[in-house]
């Protein structure tokens, strides 16, 4: 499964300040513009390492972790996140969709003098993220969230705030609900029931994300997934992990490790999950939220991103 992005986001003005003066860019832009076109930083510049994390999957084609953020999408191995093609494409709505198949959305880099827009629209990679195809949107949509149910690709839409969904691949779309979404979670067994998480609590879609109205009870949730027909599992406040079998009654699973403040969840697996904070730390866990380990730390004081 994907999955999803989380958090509606903003760029860190230390961060973007860093990848300005990597980039050799004097060119200022909302959150980073993108490009399908490798670009290197500057040996003299130190590497601005993810940038704030949007996305995290597994490649089932040979198990490798990805994260995707500001600067691009890296290869989690050991204790590094190794950057992907050179390529500082801002990387924002992120999902593995196959065997090294990715789909994403967000920014050219900032030191493309190619780019046309500031926004990606939907983007295809068939080669784990080193090459990038244009699907559909292109200078349209920024998806901060993408979410596949079967036949059916969900996508969250910062610029119109609406749900969008495709049952063509993406490539052409249906423009439903108008509402301030973080995550969206959806599952092929019931592709037209759609689960978001919001500003003012969980709100659910029986009608393909046409309408939604409030989840009675549930708690406050930072993001949500549901990598089974009667499995959810979602982070809460205090990075409490939360699992559900009906997406509505919640029962404590457990935590993210102290002081870990949640900002996207991805279920590769009712049992195999990943997290991370809002510090960009990423965590996984093999016993469904239970127990947590430490995949990649940002060193956000050099910049390094291992």
């Amino acid at each position: 499964m994907i999955t999803r992005f989380f958090v509606l986001s903003s760029c860190r003005p230390r961060r973007a300040a860093a990848a300005l003066l990597a980039c050799g860019v004097l060119l200022l832009t909302a959150c980073g513009s993108t490009s399908d076109d490798s670009t290197s930083e500057t040996s003299a510049a130190p590497d601005p390492g993810t940038g704030h994390l949007h996305g995290l999957g597994v490649d089932p084609a040979d198990g490798t972790v990805y994260a995707a953020g500001h600067m691009g999408v890296f290869r989690l191995t050991g204790t590094e996140a190794i950057r992907v093609a050179d390529r500082y494409q801002d990387t924002m709505g992120f999902t593995v969709s196959g065997p090294g198949t990715f789909l994403a959305s967000g920014h050219p880099s900032l030191a493309d003098r190619t780019a046309t827009s500031p926004h990606l629209g939907l983007v295809r990679s068939t080669d784990a993220a080193k090459t990038w195809t244009t699907v559909s949107a292109a200078g349209e949509a920024d998806f901060h969230s993408l979410q596949q149910a079967g036949q059916v690709l969900y996508g969250f839409d910062s610029q119109t705030s609406k749900v969008w969904a495709s049952s063509d691949q993406g490539r052409t779309w249906d423009r439903r609900a108008r509402l301030p979404i973080g995550d969206l979670a959806a599952h092929a067994s019931a592709p037209q029931k759609v689960w978001a998480t919001t500003a003012n609590g969980l709100v659910f879609s029986g009608d393909g994300g046409r309408t939604f109205r409030s989840v009675p009870g549930a708690p406050d949730l930072a993001a949500i997934e549901r990598p089974a027909p009667d499995a959810w599992v979602a982070l809460g406040s205090g990075g409490k992990v939360l699992g559900s079998r009906d997406g509505r009654a919640w029962a404590p699973r457990g935590s993210l490790p102290s002081g870990a403040k949640p900002s996207l969840l991805t279920a590769v697996s009712p049992m195999h999950l990943l997290a991370a904070d809002v510090g960009d730390t990423v965590y996984e866990s093999k016993d469904g939220g239970r127990s947590w380990n430490v995949l990649h730390r940002a060193d956000h004081e050099s910049g390094d991103n291992h």
